[in-house]
């Protein structure tokens, strides 16, 4: 059973640990827990403990070569989907799709520097 003191912990393999840790803290709100680049950080925003595992650590080893990337991603919410947008843009970050629209809200997906995908979403308003 989790206690209030445990993170929900994802890993994401990144081709440059200190470039990722830069991205996720910059802009997306995270705070640095553990950096030990080349190999490794972790970054935790809320209750998400992100592990960045870089090509020397143990988590990046373990993959079997030729692995094809998964379709999973990191969901973080926004109260002004569009006003986070346009200061990712203004930063110069890159999207890998545009706004989608559906009966739970708006989403977009943006591409950390490794390609990995994070998902911003503003719920929908109820009425």
């Amino acid at each position: 059973m989790a206690t209030s003191d445990q993170y929900a912990g994802v890993r994401y393999l990144v081709d440059d640990v200190q470039a990722a840790v830069d991205f996720y803290a910059t802009h997306l709100g995270f705070t640095v827990r553990t950096a030990v680049a080349p190999a490794f950080a972790d970054v935790v925003r809320g209750p998400l403990r992100l592990l960045l595992s870089g090509p020397p650590s143990s988590g990046a080893r373990a993959t079997p070569e030729g692995t094809p990337p998964g379709r999973n991603r990191v969901h973080l919410i926004y109260e002004d989907l569009d006003a986070e947008i346009d200061r990712l843009r203004a930063a110069g970050l890159s999207f890998r799709s545009e706004v989608v629209s559906g009966p739970g809200g708006r989403q977009i997906l943006l591409e950390d520097p490794s390609g990995n995908l994070v998902e911003l979403f503003e719920p929908a308003t109820p009425h």
